[in-house]
């Protein structure tokens, strides 16, 4: 089997894991990188890796796919010109800043018949995996709602607000675990750091036949927690993040509206390389021409959502 080669554009922030990444999977084919300390770095670290100050010259190689890891306001433009190139493209989470913008990139992959693939990380991870297979089981019952919780005191962003910033991973999760699109979205933003920037939000999603799911993200709070709480009929479940574990507990509301508690056990443990599997199935699904689990149009929904979250947070 041919072995598939990717052109990095970006590698500072995270951009140097994918680069990482993609060389340990033997699969980095280039790298283009503005910045002459960093690509002095590259050329220690990956001294038969193709380096380039200007991105166009890996759009002109040979190579057929392009990840992209540069800041968030240039995704549009680098994913629109590397599927006009030809190029199978991976773009790092978001997508785009606009609906109008994710949409054009997924009707432009579908047009020129290429692999488009976003980078929401935590759909590979496995526990969220075994998430998605628990709940489709019907095992908890009736889903009923999701909690998740992305609260630290970190990195504060001066263009996107905190709920683009942390919260796209958790609505990519939200949205893949319900299985659809919510019909009505709320949110409400705090703004204390920066103008017209939100450094702390909380959203509210309702979905067709009843489920509900609610986010709160923050750079500006005094302990670190990553957590998804998911509530059913049947019983509840607790993903700890941090420590990749997810706890059952078999607590319900029984007759005569008594709450139950018959004990909890730790269902799912295991620490995973959840960038070595997404990078994994970008390349299975050129090889195979698969249509990626985080395409171009479940990233539309997850825009969308961040989007009107976003409308409500400024008043417009």
């Amino acid at each position: 089997m041919s072995r598939i080669s990717v052109g990095l554009i970006g590698s500072g922030g995270w951009g140097k894991n994918l680069a990482r990444t993609l060389h340990e999977l033997k699969a980095l084919g280039g790298i283009a990188e503005v910045r002459p300390d960093l690509r002095e770095q590259l050329q220690g670290v990956y001294p038969d890796v193709p380096l380039y100050a200007d991105h166009r010259a890996l759009l002109a190689s040979e190579l057929p796919a392009i990840a992209i890891a540069t800041p968030a306001a240039t995704h549009f433009a680098l994913a629109q010109e590397a599927l006009l190139a030809g190029k199978h493209v991976f773009v790092e989470k978001p997508i785009a800043l606009s609906s109008r913008e994710a949409e054009e990139l997924a009707a432009l992959a579908e047009q020129r018949g290429r692999v488009l693939m976003v980078g929401h990380l935590l759909l590979y991870q496995p526990a969220v995996r075994w998430m998605k297979e628990y709940l489709d089981s019907g095992a908890l019952g009736e889903l009923w709602s999701l909690h998740q919780e992305r609260l630290n005191l970190g990195t504060v962003r001066t263009v996107e607000n905190a709920l683009w910033s942390l919260g796209v991973h958790d609505v990519a999760v939200l949205l893949h675990l319900v299985g659809q699109a919510p019909e009505r979205t709320q949110a409400v933003g705090q703004i204390a750091l920066q103008p017209g920037i939100a450094d702390d939000a909380y959203l509210h999603l309702a979905f067709p036949g009843g489920v509900r799911a609610h986010v709160h993200v923050s750079w500006l709070w005094p302990e670190k927690r990553r957590r998804l709480t998911v509530v059913g009929s049947e019983g509840m479940l607790v993903y700890d993040e941090g420590k990749q574990t997810i706890t059952l507990h078999r607590k319900r509301i029984g007759d005569g509206l008594k709450p139950v508690d018959e004990g909890e056990e730790v269902v799912f443990q295991g620490a995973a390389q959840p960038l070595t599997l997404e990078l994994e199935h970008f390349l299975t699904c050129i090889r195979d021409r698969r249509r990626p689990l985080s395409d171009g149009k479940s990233a539309v929904d997850v825009v969308r959502v961040l989007e009107e979250a976003t409308r409500q947070m400024e008043g417009r």
